[in-house]
């Protein structure tokens, strides 16, 4: 790649975004192609009557130490430090999230407490005396891990109101991603002798004064400040290609079609979109491969609440099967400039979801009565006190690990790594549930593919099996690029 090289990147969220200002650090101005009115994807912030609100919450913390160089250079001391707290809601109760184990034994009871150590027990026996084989769905990775009785108190109900199907229909691969370890033999040990020092949990992370789209803002700014161009409400409709190489994208603008010739092409739309607008068509068992992957969607109510204080968390999960709501953020505890009158509380009403079923679908005004039935209901906050809320749908929000997407994905990635100017990077992009940090990581060694002729793989980033937010005072501080731990 040279300077003068003219370069298409579709999106901009974190990975594009991210690609985009580091490719203008080596003097090269790329295009940026986004569909929505604002930036950041699904990191966005945005705005209601002055109320700020995430799409989800976006705590800003990596073991990637270039990330962290690169959060720190855009926006410095307008990060703020946020202490964690976040628990779990489950038949009328809360308990740590991640779970303290004793806590947790305490608040369940002696009789559930003593079933949950019994089936933790018991499955250690059985591994003991006849080891199991790896673990290929969700349900049973939780059962092996924590036993039958923790499995379905704490992670059934929650784990299916999320992807809306079955825990033995979940890939067993995106827990271990997931979730952060959890040993009733180490706790309890820990618990009656002292903890064990070796392993911290963050108890505090950075954020950005005014949210994560912030962030975004301020790279798009910057990109745009030497001479890059973000393109907003310009959809990708067409990616041209000629035997291993992509020549060009047709760009739908302002009801407007215009070709666009390319050199290099970066794409953190979804992968599956990517092979439908491929012209010539990919063949047959790709564009099928494409079509039999899966999404969870994803809205958030949010409600304006005439409330000072409601409660101490940043977010809560909604283990209750009787309610819809799945997890509930208090922005105002994030930062509270989110917040422009220190009177009022926003809450975001997260309900996960299909596109096109019976909440993707409700009249927005339905849901805001929903949600603000279901906020009284939790006890968390009063009907009456609620003023104002707005809706904000968020397609394609979590790649689904079904039984068969690996297959799928692994047809679709084999095509596509024969295109020696094409790189796809970024959540949607690579159909992996990766943070924003491992998004941006992906982006940053597709730039130094494209620019230094190196030979990354992007998809070795973030294939550890252990959730990364565990980490030793070591290891954060001498991790590297491409390194696990």
């Amino acid at each position: 790649m040279n300077p003068d090289s003219r370069v298409v990147i579709a999106g901009a969220g974190p990975a594009g975004l991210t690609a985009a200002y580091q490719l203008t650090k080596r003097g090269v101005l790329p295009l940026v192609v986004e569909r929505d009115p604002i930036v950041g994807g699904i990191a966005r912030t945005e705005v209601y009557k002055g109320y700020r609100f995430d799409i989800g919450g976006h705590r800003f913390y990596t073991k990637v130490g270039e990330v962290e160089e690169f959060w720190d250079e855009i926006l410095g001391d307008e990060f703020i430090n946020v202490p964690r707290l976040s628990r779990i809601y489950y038949q009328g109760k809360y308990f740590n999230y991640p779970l303290s184990v004793i806590s947790t034994l305490k608040s369940l009871g002696i009789v559930p407490s003593l079933r949950i150590i019994l089936s933790y027990l018991k499955t250690q026996m059985k591994t003991y005396l006849k080891p199991a084989p790896e673990p290929e769905n969700f349900e049973d990775w939780a059962i092996n891990s924590f036993g039958k009785q923790l499995y379905l108190t704490f992670f059934k109900t929650y784990t299916e109101k999320v992807w809306g199907i079955p825990c033995n229909k979940i890939q067993a691969e995106w827990a271990a991603q997931r979730i952060q370890g959890l040993s009733l033999k180490k706790a309890v040990i820990n618990a009656i002798f002292g903890a064990n020092n070796t392993k911290t949990l963050i108890k505090e992370f950075k954020y950005p004064i005014l949210g994560p789209g912030m962030m975004w803002e301020r790279v798009q700014e910057k990109v745009e400040a030497v001479g890059g161009n973000v393109c907003l409400r310009t959809e990708l409709m067409q990616v041209h290609r000629e035997g291993d190489r992509i020549t060009g994208v047709t760009l739908h603008h302002n009801q407007e079609a215009q070709f666009k010739s390319v050199d290099h092409l970066i794409s953190t739309m979804p992968i599956t979109a990517l092979i439908q607008r491929l012209d010539p068509p990919a063949p047959p068992e790709v564009i099928h491969a494409a079509k039999s992957l899966n999404y969870r969607a994803f809205l958030i109510v949010a409600l304006i609440v005439d409330n000072p204080d409601l409660f101490p968390d940043n977010w809560i999960y909604i283990h209750s099967p009787e309610v819809r709501v799945g997890r509930i953020q208090n922005f105002k505890n994030w930062s509270q400039a989110m917040v422009p009158d220190a009177s009022k509380t926003c809450l975001g009403m997260e309900y996960f979801c299909s596109e096109g079923d019976d909440i993707w679908t409700m009249p927005d005004a339905d849901l805001i009565q929903l949600a603000t039935k279901e906020v009284e209901e939790l006890k968390l906050a009063k009907s009456k006190e609620v003023l104002d809320g707005v809706v904000i749908r968020q397609p394609k929000a979590y790649p689904i690990y079904d039984g068969t997407y690996r297959q799928h994905l692994e047809t679709i990635r084999k095509y596509l790594d024969a295109f020696k100017n094409l790189q796809t990077v970024g959540r949607n992009g690579m159909h992996r549930y990766n943070n924003q940090d491992h998004s941006m990581l992906t982006a940053m060694l597709a730039v130094d593919n494209f620019w230094d002729q190196q030979d990354h793989n992007l998809w070795d980033v973030n294939t550890e099996r252990s959730y990364h937010e565990t980490f030793t005072k070591e290891e954060w501080n001498k991790v590297k690029v491409g390194t696990t731990v």
